[in-house]
């Protein structure tokens, strides 16, 4: 399959063009997705991220710099809102520290390469411990073909979490996974999931851009495969590599809860 690839700003999110519109087909007795929140960032802009543990979101690393200027967003004007709907969050978080995967490049072309590293792990300031708010399981990347759904705040849904339609998985590409789900603003880092028989979700991917196939012409979204990324994610937030300068671990008073894994440069 040959894809032209779009801008990868084109999934962000602003608060101005979500006004007045609300999800669809979300329920209040459906609290299955109140692990995904939504990424607020400076100047109304929005991502959408989720938990895969009490402290830990998953998202994409285009959403840690402003799209306008190119530099990193400023951790304090970082805020993680799970399970936010119509106007209230279940649980509102800071941000402790961000870190990218290693050789992510903002700057760099929008091209198949910037999406293969455009993955990005959060630690909130204090985890969420709160019984309608479970942190997802992680499972395998499907295999082509594999139903999967997208939960995100997307620009006509910007205001309660929102499992799209199942769409298919259509090929992978050394670490990118193209699916057939059709992604809008908002969209950025929104989590992919398999579900199993019995309705329980898996996450399996980070949404990261959308797309065209070149030979039909159908709108198709790019996702980046969390397996081997996701450990040395991992890692980096156990080193503390995504404080503030100056700051360790150690001096922050934080623990190595996650994860006691080495960080191992790829």
């Amino acid at each position: 399959m040959r894809f032209l690839l779009l801008i990868l700003s084109l999934l962000w999110g602003t608060t101005l063009q979500a006004q007045g519109f609300f999800s669809r087909g979300t329920e209040e007795g459906d609290r299955r997705w109140e692990a995904v929140g939504r990424l607020e960032l400076p100047g109304d802009a929005f991502c959408t991220g989720a938990l895969i543990s009490p402290k830990l979101v998953v998202t994409a690393a285009h959403c840690l710099f402003d799209a306008s200027t190119g530099a990193p967003v400023a951790i304090d004007d970082i805020q993680f809102l799970a399970g936010w709907r119509n106007g209230r969050a279940a649980a509102y978080r800071r941000v402790r520290q961000a870190v990218h995967l290693p050789n992510y490049d903002f700057a760099a072309p929008a091209d198949t390469e910037r999406v293969r590293k455009d993955l990005a792990l959060i630690e909130l300031q204090h985890p969420i411990r709160n019984t309608t708010i479970m942190p997802f399981a992680t499972g395998e990347r499907p295999d082509q073909g594999a139903e999967v759904g997208v939960v995100s705040y997307a620009h006509n849904r910007s205001e309660a979490p929102t499992l799209q339609d199942l769409c298919k998985l259509l090929s992978r590409q050394d670490g990118i996974l193209i699916l057939s789900c059709e992604v809008e603003f908002g969209a950025s880092g929104s989590p992919v999931f398999s579900i199993a028989p019995d309705g329980t979700p898996s996450l399996v991917s980070v949404i990261s851009a959308k797309a065209r196939d070149e030979s039909t012409g159908a709108p198709v979204s790019l996702a980046i495969s969390l397996d081997a990324p996701l450990a040395i994610l991992r890692a980096l937030v156990s080193e503390g590599a995504g404080l503030p300068r100056g700051l360790t671990r150690q001096s922050a008073g934080i623990r190595n809860e996650e994860t006691g894994a080495k960080f191992v440069k790829p």
